[in-house]
């Protein structure tokens, strides 16, 4: 099991790598808890890249093992969701 931290550093590490590989024009966002998601400049591939990126480096989709959907408004709502769905 991932603590909170390392789960969170875990997530902006995959966000910045596929961040710069599909907006290499852009400067990287500064992420905070309050963080708008929608607002880093990421677009829903981009997303889709960083959900798979995740699930290879910490080894579960939690979007994907959810009985409910559920849509994390901000950088802090996105980690606390990972941290709270661990297998």
């Amino acid at each position: 099991m991932f603590s909170r931290d390392e789960i969170r550093s875990k997530i902006e590490s995959a966000l910045i790598e596929v961040f710069e590989e599909r907006c290499p024009d852009k400067p990287v966002p500064n992420l905070e808890a309050d963080t708008i998601l929608l607002e880093t400049g990421l677009d829903s591939l981009g997303f889709a890249v960083l959900i798979v990126e995740l699930e290879d480096g910490l080894g579960y989709d939690p979007f994907a093992e959810a009985e409910e959907a559920y849509y994390p408004q901000t950088f802090g709502e996105f980690v606390e969701y990972f941290f709270r769905m661990q297998p």
